[in-house]
Protein backbone atom coordinates (compact mmCIF):
# COMPACT_ATOMS: atom_id res chain seq x y z
CA UNK A 1 0.00 0.00 0.00
CA UNK A 2 1.17 3.57 -0.18
CA UNK A 3 1.51 6.17 2.31
CA UNK A 4 0.11 9.11 -0.35
CA UNK A 5 -3.54 10.43 -0.54
CA UNK A 6 -5.79 8.19 -1.80
CA UNK A 7 -6.71 9.19 -5.80
CA UNK A 8 -9.63 6.63 -5.64
CA UNK A 9 -11.99 4.53 -4.07
CA UNK A 10 -14.94 5.77 -1.63
CA UNK A 11 -12.84 7.46 0.79
CA UNK A 12 -10.65 9.46 -1.71
CA UNK A 13 -11.84 12.90 -0.62
CA UNK A 14 -11.49 12.43 3.20
CA UNK A 15 -8.00 11.20 2.43
CA UNK A 16 -6.73 14.37 0.25
CA UNK A 17 -7.87 15.88 3.06
CA UNK A 18 -7.00 14.26 6.07
CA UNK A 19 -3.24 12.70 4.98
CA UNK A 20 -0.99 14.99 7.35
CA UNK A 21 -2.29 13.51 10.12
CA UNK A 22 -2.98 10.20 8.85
CA UNK A 23 1.03 10.76 8.14
CA UNK A 24 1.89 11.70 11.22
CA UNK A 25 0.37 8.69 13.22
CA UNK A 26 2.13 6.47 11.03
CA UNK A 27 5.54 8.10 11.75
CA UNK A 28 4.94 7.76 15.12
CA UNK A 29 5.10 3.89 14.53
CA UNK A 30 8.60 4.19 12.82
CA UNK A 31 11.40 2.92 14.77
CA UNK A 32 14.28 2.24 12.60
CA UNK A 33 15.78 4.00 9.56
CA UNK A 34 18.54 1.91 7.39
CA UNK A 35 20.00 1.71 4.64
CA UNK A 36 19.98 -1.44 2.52
CA UNK A 37 22.11 -2.96 -0.51
CA UNK A 38 20.97 -4.05 -4.10
CA UNK A 39 19.50 -7.46 -3.68
CA UNK A 40 18.75 -7.52 -0.24
CA UNK A 41 15.70 -9.52 0.74
CA UNK A 42 12.56 -6.51 2.44
CA UNK A 43 10.55 -9.32 3.40
CA UNK A 44 11.09 -13.24 1.84
CA UNK A 45 8.69 -15.41 1.24
CA UNK A 46 7.60 -18.02 4.29
CA UNK A 47 8.75 -15.88 6.81
CA UNK A 48 6.86 -13.95 9.96
CA UNK A 49 6.08 -10.64 9.95
CA UNK A 50 5.91 -8.80 12.73
CA UNK A 51 7.03 -5.31 11.47
CA UNK A 52 6.40 -3.54 8.66
CA UNK A 53 8.56 -1.83 5.47
CA UNK A 54 8.39 2.20 4.77
CA UNK A 55 10.11 2.85 1.50
CA UNK A 56 9.84 6.01 0.27
CA UNK A 57 11.85 5.96 -3.07
CA UNK A 58 14.08 3.66 -4.94
CA UNK A 59 12.66 0.33 -6.95
CA UNK A 60 11.98 -2.86 -5.59
CA UNK A 61 10.84 -6.46 -7.10
CA UNK A 62 8.47 -8.89 -5.93
CA UNK A 63 8.47 -12.39 -6.90
CA UNK A 64 7.20 -16.20 -5.99
CA UNK A 65 8.85 -19.31 -5.74
CA UNK A 66 6.62 -22.57 -5.55
CA UNK A 67 7.90 -25.89 -4.17
CA UNK A 68 8.26 -27.49 -7.63
CA UNK A 69 10.89 -24.37 -8.55
CA UNK A 70 8.60 -22.86 -10.97
CA UNK A 71 9.09 -18.82 -9.90
CA UNK A 72 6.32 -15.96 -10.63
CA UNK A 73 7.29 -12.41 -10.49
CA UNK A 74 4.62 -9.59 -10.14
CA UNK A 75 6.81 -7.14 -11.56
CA UNK A 76 9.47 -3.77 -10.07
CA UNK A 77 7.90 -1.15 -8.39
CA UNK A 78 9.47 2.66 -8.36
CA UNK A 79 8.33 3.28 -4.74
CA UNK A 80 6.86 6.42 -3.77
CA UNK A 81 5.96 6.53 0.00
CA UNK A 82 5.58 2.62 -0.36
CA UNK A 83 4.41 0.26 2.70
CA UNK A 84 5.10 -3.69 2.63
CA UNK A 85 3.71 -6.65 4.69
CA UNK A 86 0.38 -4.50 5.77
CA UNK A 87 -1.45 -7.70 4.54
CA UNK A 88 0.39 -10.14 6.59
CA UNK A 89 -0.05 -7.75 9.34
CA UNK A 90 -3.70 -7.96 9.64
CA UNK A 91 -3.82 -12.05 8.80
CA UNK A 92 -0.90 -12.92 10.87
CA UNK A 93 -0.55 -15.32 7.43
CA UNK A 94 3.17 -16.01 6.46
CA UNK A 95 5.03 -13.42 4.11
CA UNK A 96 3.53 -14.52 0.38
CA UNK A 97 6.16 -12.61 -1.99
CA UNK A 98 10.30 -11.76 -1.82
CA UNK A 99 10.38 -8.35 -2.10
CA UNK A 100 13.90 -7.52 -2.83
CA UNK A 101 15.79 -3.99 -3.29
CA UNK A 102 16.84 -3.83 -7.23
CA UNK A 103 19.21 -0.94 -5.87
CA UNK A 104 20.53 0.54 -2.81
CA UNK A 105 17.44 2.02 -0.47
CA UNK A 106 16.65 3.70 2.80
CA UNK A 107 13.87 1.99 4.52
CA UNK A 108 12.12 2.24 7.72
CA UNK A 109 10.61 -0.23 10.39
CA UNK A 110 7.11 0.11 11.51
CA UNK A 111 7.14 -1.54 14.62
CA UNK A 112 4.42 -3.98 15.09
CA UNK A 113 2.50 -3.13 18.66
CA UNK A 114 2.78 0.57 17.56
CA UNK A 115 0.94 0.10 14.50
CA UNK A 116 -1.66 -2.43 16.69
CA UNK A 117 -1.99 0.60 19.25
CA UNK A 118 -2.52 3.21 16.50
CA UNK A 119 -5.22 1.17 14.15
CA UNK A 120 -7.03 0.79 18.03
CA UNK A 121 -6.87 4.46 19.22
CA UNK A 122 -7.62 6.05 15.74
CA UNK A 123 -10.55 4.37 14.17
CA UNK A 124 -10.10 7.18 10.90
CA UNK A 125 -6.59 5.67 10.78
CA UNK A 126 -7.86 2.24 10.50
CA UNK A 127 -10.36 3.24 7.87
CA UNK A 128 -7.47 4.59 5.46
CA UNK A 129 -5.12 1.29 5.60
CA UNK A 130 -8.56 -1.05 5.12
CA UNK A 131 -9.18 1.38 1.85
CA UNK A 132 -5.81 1.67 0.80
CA UNK A 133 -5.41 -2.08 1.05
CA UNK A 134 -8.84 -2.74 -0.47
CA UNK A 135 -7.08 -1.04 -3.86
CA UNK A 136 -4.61 -2.89 -3.49
CA UNK A 137 -5.62 -6.42 -3.62
CA UNK A 138 -8.11 -5.46 -6.65
CA UNK A 139 -5.19 -4.39 -8.60
CA UNK A 140 -3.40 -7.33 -8.15
CA UNK A 141 -5.99 -9.88 -8.58
CA UNK A 142 -6.81 -7.84 -11.73
CA UNK A 143 -3.05 -8.94 -12.65
CA UNK A 144 -3.56 -12.25 -11.58
CA UNK A 145 -6.45 -12.94 -13.62
CA UNK A 146 -5.54 -11.34 -16.62
CA UNK A 147 -2.33 -13.65 -16.84
CA UNK A 148 -4.14 -16.73 -15.92
CA UNK A 149 -6.97 -16.28 -18.70
CA UNK A 150 -5.23 -14.19 -21.35
CA UNK A 151 -2.67 -15.87 -24.06
CA UNK A 152 0.60 -14.79 -23.55
CA UNK A 153 0.61 -12.25 -26.71
CA UNK A 154 -2.17 -10.31 -25.09
CA UNK A 155 -1.02 -10.18 -21.95
CA UNK A 156 2.51 -8.47 -22.95
CA UNK A 157 0.17 -6.43 -25.45
CA UNK A 158 -1.77 -4.84 -22.34
CA UNK A 159 1.08 -4.65 -20.86
CA UNK A 160 3.01 -2.56 -22.99
CA UNK A 161 -0.26 -0.30 -23.87
CA UNK A 162 -0.49 0.70 -20.04
CA UNK A 163 2.90 0.98 -19.66
CA UNK A 164 2.51 4.09 -22.36
CA UNK A 165 -0.12 5.04 -20.60
CA UNK A 166 1.74 5.24 -17.16
CA UNK A 167 -0.87 3.31 -15.22
CA UNK A 168 0.35 0.02 -14.49
CA UNK A 169 0.61 -0.56 -10.75
CA UNK A 170 3.66 -2.62 -11.51
CA UNK A 171 6.37 -2.30 -14.02
CA UNK A 172 8.73 -5.22 -15.72
CA UNK A 173 12.39 -6.34 -16.35
CA UNK A 174 15.26 -5.82 -18.73
CA UNK A 175 15.61 -9.42 -18.52
CA UNK A 176 13.47 -12.15 -20.95
CA UNK A 177 13.61 -14.97 -18.52
CA UNK A 178 12.34 -12.64 -15.67
CA UNK A 179 9.87 -11.12 -18.31
CA UNK A 180 9.01 -14.58 -19.04
CA UNK A 181 8.46 -15.33 -15.33
CA UNK A 182 6.48 -12.37 -15.14
CA UNK A 183 3.56 -13.36 -17.61
CA UNK A 184 3.97 -17.12 -15.81
CA UNK A 185 5.59 -18.64 -18.72
CA UNK A 186 9.00 -20.19 -19.73
CA UNK A 187 11.74 -18.34 -22.15
CA UNK A 188 10.92 -20.01 -25.22
CA UNK A 189 6.94 -19.23 -25.05
CA UNK A 190 7.45 -15.55 -23.91
CA UNK A 191 10.38 -14.89 -27.08
CA UNK A 192 7.57 -16.88 -29.75
CA UNK A 193 4.88 -14.08 -28.07
CA UNK A 194 7.14 -11.05 -28.37
CA UNK A 195 7.76 -12.52 -31.92
CA UNK A 196 3.81 -12.46 -32.84
CA UNK A 197 3.48 -9.03 -32.00
CA UNK A 198 6.80 -8.56 -34.03
CA UNK A 199 5.06 -10.17 -37.31
CA UNK A 200 2.18 -8.05 -36.88
CA UNK A 201 4.12 -4.76 -36.61
CA UNK A 202 2.84 -4.00 -33.37
CA UNK A 203 5.66 -3.70 -31.73
CA UNK A 204 9.87 -4.09 -32.28
CA UNK A 205 12.49 -4.97 -30.08
CA UNK A 206 15.64 -2.69 -29.47
CA UNK A 207 18.66 -2.56 -27.38
CA UNK A 208 17.10 -0.91 -24.45
CA UNK A 209 13.83 -3.17 -24.79
CA UNK A 210 10.41 -3.85 -26.73
CA UNK A 211 8.87 -0.31 -27.95
CA UNK A 212 5.32 0.01 -29.85
CA UNK A 213 5.81 0.58 -33.19
CA UNK A 214 2.05 0.91 -33.90
CA UNK A 215 0.23 2.21 -31.21
CA UNK A 216 -3.21 2.50 -32.56
CA UNK A 217 -2.59 -1.42 -34.18
CA UNK A 218 -1.83 -2.52 -30.62
CA UNK A 219 -5.17 -0.47 -28.84
CA UNK A 220 -7.22 -2.38 -31.59
CA UNK A 221 -5.04 -5.51 -30.89
CA UNK A 222 -5.94 -5.65 -27.33
CA UNK A 223 -9.75 -4.69 -27.81
CA UNK A 224 -10.18 -7.65 -29.89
Amino acid sequence: MQLKPLAKGRFRDQWQQHHDSIEKIMRQCITETKTVERHYKLMEQGQQVNELIYVSSGRISMGYTARNGRSFQLGTMTCDSQIFGEMEFFTQYLCQLDIIAEEPLSISIIHGDKLHEALVKTPQFALFFASAIAIDYQDTVDILTRRMLYPIAYNIAYDLYHQYLHDQPVEGFNRCYLEAERFATTDRVYRRAVKKLEDLALIKREKEGIIIQDLAGLKAFIAQ
